[in-house]
């Protein structure tokens, strides 16, 4: 039998490796602090690509004022998208200091960077925070006062932090401790709050992390793929460092769910279903703010599902996109839309469900319950908070949830226990949801008994829809959930959404990656000392190439193998290099994967 055979091993290319590059990203990542020989701004650039100021000049509208650090890269269409979406659209009348984030596409072409390799380092992040490869993440801090001294007769600037990661409380409450001493002291302090960020340690999941920004002291854990969904894994610190810690995040991305939906909360089922199928959604708010919370609200309540259509919190006219959004040629994508200007009320009539967000004001009295409205009754801006929407929810109404709301309106319940039971409800009824594919995708895993080492690892069975739904009669999610539904109905529908696709993709990954894993530790149980004896020479040589292969795989591919196991493998083939010719042992020992 050929090497090549029994290894499970067909010839494939691998990418390119720079050695210096990986030992680089091994220290940057590394969780003891500063590392004295990683190069300026590597630390930097695990957190942010750049900061920079956004302010407003009487005849060129928009610029970008300053940038840091100074070799930052943007694309002039990237720096277009970030000067437009930094400010509120001049409807908004956003007086005072106003906090929002935006997303938009990272330009075509763009080389890769540093900071874009540490991907493979994110392995255990929850897919929802994993960097976003395609785009980038604004967070603004929007300043607009009153200034007789200018033209324009109002100060306006923006300082927006531009980032890959979607740690949206996180960066936030970074720039409440930046921007205000920005605005009364200027660029020094920017360059001395990125040097802040410079020291910090990479953002590695599963750590509690003490991050210094400005004279005080942020203490922040990243959450991992194995914290149990719907709990706060945040440590206490120890009674030494208790004194030096200013600020306390129980998350560094959640927004407060019941504040964002409380304008239209009797309808939070039939949102949860439009976000889980991937419907085109425009929300209309009357801030950038709230059209941004509301949107991300959105997408957060089908967690720990990843949403994986398009969406952007904060869109404008001036969007580089608009064109491709509004026109009416085609169906509305995939996409969620913030949007505050009256403009869209008109342009995007033709959108499928349109939510609308009035001035969020929670007090004591519960809103009055409003049916979802058809499109044609949606005319300006102005039009009535609701929800417009011809679509017809596969799920009742659960009234026990909207009264437990209710009622904690009513007796003035913090809203953080508000929130706190919003979320539990949403994250139930998704977990309701998913289980039953869950148990289904695993059905189609291979009996470990089929994996032997002297075959190519088995392949899954191909996903089936209506054996899937077969299923749903004993396995269903009216195992877990009171609530009355048509269930087949809802899957049906989603077997078709780009979450799905998204969700399947990787569980299909990850089941590949786990019958990888088998394989190999199938291989290394093996005594291949004697199995070179009984071939030539070169199949020998075949061999030994081919496990260099193997392990730099398991190490690329971060399959899921114990330590223990890639020792192993790395002593077999030791092994096998010394009992060949002597002439061969520089060779072997030298040559990389193939």
């Amino acid at each position: 039998m050929s090497v090549r055979g029994m290894t499970g091993l067909e010839e494939q290319g691998t990418e390119d490796h720079v050695p210096a590059l990986s030992g680089r990203l091994s220290r940057l990542l590394s969780s003891s602090g500063v590392d004295s020989r990683s190069l300026p701004w590597d630390r930097f650039s695990a957190w942010l690509h750049c900061l920079c100021v956004v302010g407003f000049d009487l005849e060129l509208g928009q610029t970008v004022e300053v940038l840091y650090p100074k070799h930052a890269k943007l694309t002039d269409k990237e720096k277009s998208n970030i000067c437009y979406l930094s400010f509120p659209d001049s409807n908004s009348g956003c007086l005072g200091d106003t906090q929002f984030c935006f997303r938009f596409r990272q330009s075509s072409g763009r080389k890769v960077s540093l900071h874009c390799l540490l991907d493979q380092f994110q392995k255990d992040s929850p897919l929802y925070l994993k960097k976003d490869s395609a785009c980038y993440y604004g967070y603004v801090y929007f300043r607009q006062v009153r200034d007789k001294t200018l033209k324009r007769g109002y100060f306006q600037k923006s300082l927006v932090m531009i980032s890959k990661l979607p740690y949206v409380t996180f960066f936030h409450t970074v720039l409440k401790q930046i921007a205000p001493e920005y605005f009364e002291k200027n660029e020094p302090c920017l360059e001395a709050a990125c040097c802040d960020i410079d020291r910090w340690p990479a953002p590695s999941p599963g750590k509690t992390l003490n991050l210094p920004i400005m004279g005080v002291v942020m203490k922040v854990r990243i959450p991992t793929c194995y914290d149990k969904p719907g709990t706060s894994q945040l440590l206490e610190a120890t009674e030494q460092t208790d004194a030096l810690i200013s600020i306390t995040l129980p998350t560094v991305h959640e927004v407060d769910l019941f504040r964002s939906f409380y304008p239209v909360f009797f309808h939070i089922q039939m949102l949860w279903e439009l976000v889980l199928l991937g419907e085109p959604i425009v929300v209309m708010a009357p801030s950038p703010s709230e059209s941004s919370e509301t949107v991300l609200a959105l997408i957060s309540c089908i967690s720990p599902l990843k949403y994986c259509c398009d969406f952007r919190p904060y869109f404008t006219i001036h969007d580089t996109e608009f064109k491709e959004y509004t026109t009416r040629t085609q169906a509305p994508p995939s996409i969620i839309l913030g949007v505050t200007n009256p403009f869209f009320a008109k342009t995007l009539q033709h959108w499928p469900h349109i939510i609308r967000i009035g001035d969020v004001k929670i007090a004591g009295e519960v809103p009055k319950q409003v049916k979802v409205r058809k499109l044609k009754s949606l005319k300006t801006l102005d039009s009535k908070p609701g929800v417009y929407s011809s679509y017809k929810p596969f799920l009742t109404r659960d009234e026990d949830i909207i009264k437990q709301l209710q009622k904690g309106v009513q007796q003035k319940r913090p809203s953080e226990a508000q929130n706190a039971i919003l979320r539990r409800y949403f994250l139930e009824l998704t977990q309701s949801f998913i289980i039953p594919l869950e148990r289904y995708v695993a059905s189609l895993m291979p009996l470990q008994k089929t994996i032997s080492p002297w075959k190519s690892p088995p392949q899954l069975r191909p996903f089936s829809q209506d054996e899937f739904i077969k299923t749903l009669e004993k396995t269903g999610p009216q195992l877990t959930s009171r609530i009355k539904a048509d269930w087949i109905g809802l899957y049906r529908h989603f077997l078709k959404s780009l979450n799905f696709d998204g969700w399947f993709r990787t569980r299909r990954k990850e089941m590949t990656q786990k019958l990888e894993a088998l394989h190999l530790e199938a291989l290394c149980d093996e005594d291949l000392l004697v199995w070179i004896q009984k071939h030539t020479e070169v199949e020998a040589v075949d061999l030994v190439l081919k496990l260099k292969n193997k392990l730099f795989q398991a190490n690329r591919e971060n399959l899921p193998v114990k330590p223990s196991t890639l020792e192993k493998l790395q002593m077999h083939i030791d092994t096998i290099i010394v009992a060949l010719p002597e002439d061969l042992h520089g060779i072997l020992l030298t040559t990389g994967p193939v």
